[in-house]
């Protein structure tokens, strides 16, 4: 038996679509579902997201709570990084936790880096754009 990754459900406030399509186009996900209350996002190994309505009152998101931590989207080159970056500063979102930064600590050996930017969505999911690979690239 075999299996991979296919889809991930976020239960969001359906006035933050927008934010979700703007991000997710701007990284390359194709739009597959757009309605007012769903948005469902194709990635480029056919993996998906979806963002959808139906939120209990009063329940907020807490990433360090139980449940996932972050969702981690891989980019192609530091230089990308960097360049989603900029685009968060230009729509008001701030990196957190110091980032955009190197995290020795995660890669994969000599002459080897993770470089990670994060931030939080509208409903504080918190996310992650990240390149692995080459230092030098």
């Amino acid at each position: 038996m075999k299996s991979g990754f296919s889809h991930i459900q976020f239960i969001v406030d359906p006035a933050n679509i927008p934010h979700y399509r703007e991000i997710f186009t701007t990284l390359g996900w194709t739009p597959i579902h757009d309605d007012e209350m769903h948005l469902g996002l194709l990635g480029a190994n056919g993996e998906s997201f979806w963002f959808g309505g139906g939120a209990k009152e009063g329940v907020a998101n807490d990433y360090d709570g139980i449940g996932a931590n972050h969702i981690a989207i891989a980019a192609e080159s530091i230089a990308d990084v960097d360049a989603f970056t900029e685009y968060l500063a230009e729509q008001g979102i701030p990196a957190l936790f110091e980032t955009p930064r190197h995290r020795p600590e995660f890669s994969s050996g000599e002459g080897q880096t993770y470089y990670q930017v994060m931030w939080a969505s509208p409903d504080n999911l918190l996310w992650e754009f990240v390149y692995m690979g080459p230092l030098d690239q």
